[in-house]
């Protein structure tokens, strides 16, 4: 099953056809094109259901994160090809960035078919497949969303300046939110935290952006990072560690990493709510979020 979503960043009616077409030249192929949230999960279920041999999704991370929903308790092979805006999984997992390099790579694997088991995490009751933040990146997703067509145009630009805007905002000048982390018997407390299933925790266009450098997908642990506070000083020198290839973010003095750890738990410490996100689908506010990690809960190809 080929799971399209017809807004994503690279996904138009002549890509569509050519990759379908392509995809046909060495497997039979199903055509199913999103038509709302939480629809890709939907679809996948039934393709797994259906005993379909692979499902590959046409779209950007938040129809991986669908996808990966829709497969939970699955033995069917998600093959990702990068048509979104950031594609962080696809290249995680080792397909090229490029999605016409990405899709002869699928039609290779019809003759090297090799499925490997991965892991994927939990916060709450949603699964994710590499990342999930609370805080700032979080507040950062939730207006992205709401401007798709921007999105889609200008790419890592918009998530910069969006960025920018939201941290002198509502992280400057209002006071964030605070809540306590709890990870493998450390408590801290801050104002984002950046929960990593594997790494890079993102890319800005080719560059790949570190947080937590142990996170791995076969790991069976989570990792990440947290910023402590926020000034108009604080953050500049976050964002030139994160850009660098030189040094880590978790090098600044108002960061800390924590991990590897089976579980994560983060709690408002005065009851505030915390805006929360996952592979980079705002999921709403919470009080509280419990991060854990189902190992090797995934079947993919690349």
């Amino acid at each position: 099953m080929l799971v399209v979503n017809p807004h994503a960043a690279q996904v138009d009616r002549r890509v569509r056809e050519l990759v379908r077409g392509a995809l046909a030249r060495r497997y039979e192929v199903r055509e199913a094109p999103t038509e709302a949230q939480g629809h890709g999960r939907e679809l996948v279920q039934q393709a797994a259901g259906d005993g379909c041999e692979m499902v590959v999704t046409l779209g950007g991370d938040g129809t991986v994160n669908e996808a990966v929903n829709g497969l939970h308790g699955s033995t069917t092979p998600l093959l990702a090809l990068p048509a979104g805006s950031a594609n962080v999984y696809s290249r995680m997992l080792g397909l090229p960035g490029d999605l016409v390099d990405a899709t002869a790579r699928a039609l290779a694997l019809a003759d090297d078919f090799r499925p490997r088991l991965v892991d994927v995490a939990r916060v709450n009751e949603r699964l994710f497949a590499f990342n999930a933040g609370i805080g700032l990146d979080a507040s950062v997703v939730e207006r992205v969303d709401a401007r798709p067509a921007l999105k889609a145009r200008f790419g890592p630009w918009f998530f910069s300046a969006v960025a920018v805007g939201t941290a002198v905002r509502r992280y400057v000048r209002r006071g964030a939110p605070r809540f306590v982390l709890t990870a493998g018997g450390e408590r801290m407390q801050g104002i984002t935290a950046i929960i990593q299933n594997g790494r890079p925790y993102t890319f800005f266009g080719g560059r790949p952006i570190e947080v937590a450098r142990q996170g791995d997908l076969r790991s069976g642990r989570l990792a990440g990072g947290v910023l402590h506070s926020a000034s108009p000083l604080t953050l500049p020198g976050v964002a030139r560690r994160a850009l660098s290839s030189r040094s880590a973010v978790t090098d600044h003095r108002r960061v800390s990493a924590f991990g590897p750890a089976a579980s994560v738990t983060i709690e408002s410490i005065d009851g505030s709510p915390l805006p929360l996100q996952a592979d980079g689908d705002y999921l709403g506010d919470v009080q509280r979020a419990e991060f854990s990690v189902l190992p090797g809960s995934l079947t993919v190809v690349s």
